[in-house]
């Protein structure tokens, strides 16, 4: 199992915003350091909290301040872009970050940006996959030529082919219904399943996944769990009362953004008060333990998966925030990703052949002082 974060960002009105943005680089770098997989960036426009426009600008920054992270695209709104631009900033983002970014996409998640665009919400989905369809077949180096309702190309081509001699990792939102998992089957692709945290969303891993593989194998390809990432809310510390005092920060000004874009606030989204969302086991605010125990229930329930992510959700201060991200990659990734298991084996060995080990090492040492005893009485006799 990878891990990684989902960096929407969700930075509250009272902070700078070049100081937020410059915090959200540092948390990069810092998750680099400590050896995570990955990192999301999101697209969003309005409502001021996630404040990021353009995930490939950040990445592209974000790429010269880190040295072996996956960065990718938290997602690519495809609705917003003409097909051609997109998959050409994808070609050139490939190229800079040397085969390091990876590209979601989705239909666009406010309202209030489609909005300001001119989109009806009931097209979004439609559009999504018409881009989509458009943008894989020109990294797959084909010409298309294809005219739409929204968008048109004329023997259209990139410049640039895939760094790697393939095209990058993919990857499509998959929340609760199964059109992000039609999406997925239909090309191969990976599945970003962003709603994991709520009842319905993670009701819906197991089918969404068949749903996906279903697809895949009417259309010719193949799913690789590899490629199934859930995203999820965790903070830890070294106590649950702890992780818990740590949310005093932030948790209130996130819960009032999520009131502005739904009557619901964080219910919308299958969150809400802390406590309620511990007892739902819709978001990990306690120990290491508990986030092992979390992940365990995840893998049970989807049969297993190919990363968690972490949705960074800016609830603790920044302090609180990295402290978690540390105690998950000392604590909770080596028990899923194996690394303790030859330690652990080699404890195990010296404990259950202890008594015979350091009993030959007493002999020995017995020996040794027997011999020493002989020689010196030898001298004393020869003298």
């Amino acid at each position: 199992m990878r891990c990684g974060i989902f960096l929407p960002p969700f930075h509250p009105l009272d902070e700078d915003p070049t100081l937020c943005l410059e915090r959200d680089f540092a948390l990069i770098a810092h998750l680099d350091r400590l050896g995570y997989d990955e990192a999301w960036i999101g697209e969003h426009h309005s409502g001021g909290f996630e404040i990021i426009g353009s995930p490939e600008l950040f990445i592209a920054a974000a790429a010269e301040r880190t040295q072996r992270i996956a960065l990718g695209t938290g997602v690519m709104s495809l609705p917003y872009h003409h097909p051609f631009m997109a998959a050409a900033r994808i070609a050139q983002l490939d190229h800079q970050t040397r085969g390091r970014a990876m590209f979601g996409f989705g239909p666009g998640l406010l309202n209030s940006d489609a909005q300001m665009l001119g989109i009806k919400a009931e097209t979004q989905r439609d559009r999504m996959g018409e881009a989509l369809d458009a943008i894989i077949r020109l990294l797959d180096g084909e010409t298309v030529t294809r005219t739409s309702d929204w968008f048109e190309m004329h023997d259209a081509r990139l410049q640039l082919g895939p760094y790697k001699g393939r095209r990058p990792h993919l990857a499509t939102t998959s929340t609760v219904t199964p059109n992000g998992a039609v999406l997925a089957g239909r090309h191969g692709l990976g599945m970003l399943c962003v709603a994991a945290a709520s009842r319905e969303g993670y009701s819906a891993l197991d089918t969404n996944w068949a749903i996906a593989c279903e697809t895949a194998e009417a259309a010719g390809q193949t799913m690789d769990r590899a490629g199934l990432r859930l995203m999820a809310p965790f903070h830890i510390a070294e106590s649950r009362e702890q992780a818990i005092a740590d949310l005093r920060w932030g948790f209130d000004k996130w819960s009032a953004y999520a009131h502005q874009i739904s009557p619901l606030g964080p219910a919308a989204i299958g969150l809400g008060p802390v406590e309620e969302m511990i007892a739902a086991q819709s978001a990990v605010i306690g120990t290491p333990d508990d986030a092992v125990a979390q992940l365990e229930r995840y893998w049970d329930k989807t049969g297993g998966f190919g990363s968690i992510l972490i949705l960074a959700q800016n609830w603790a201060d920044p302090a609180a925030t990295l402290r978690s991200f540390d105690l998950f990659a000392r604590h909770v990734m080596p028990r899923f990703a194996g690394r303790n298991e030859p330690r652990q084996a080699s404890y195990d060995w010296l404990g259950a052949n202890r008594d015979e080990f350091s009993g030959a090492m007493a002999n020995a040492s017995q020996r040794a002082i027997e011999e020493h005893a002989r020689r010196e009485a030898s001298r004393a006799t020869e003298s």
